[in-house]
């Protein structure tokens, strides 16, 4: 279980009380507004319990529902 601090179309960070090695390859699953997400990622970078994720080959369903998300938050970040 973890926080998520900010999302995009190629990876995630997350806050985390586990430690994961740097290149270790995860399976990732997280909720977004449309659905659960289910995913591949490669630890990238770590900076106490704050962890940098970066995609790694995802299925189109998974693919779509973050560029979506991620979308959205362009969306409302620039009207807001």
């Amino acid at each position: 279980m973890g926080h998520s601090v900010d999302v995009s179309e190629q990876g995630l960070a997350v806050m985390l009380q586990i430690e994961i090695p740097l290149d270790q390859v995860v399976r990732l699953e997280f909720e977004l507004p449309l659905g659960v997400v289910s995913i591949r990622a490669l630890v990238r970078q770590r900076s106490a319990f704050r962890y940098g994720f970066q995609f790694v080959e995802p299925d189109s369903y998974a693919q779509e529902l973050i560029n979506h998300f991620c979308y959205e938050l362009k969306l409302r970040n620039a009207s807001g």
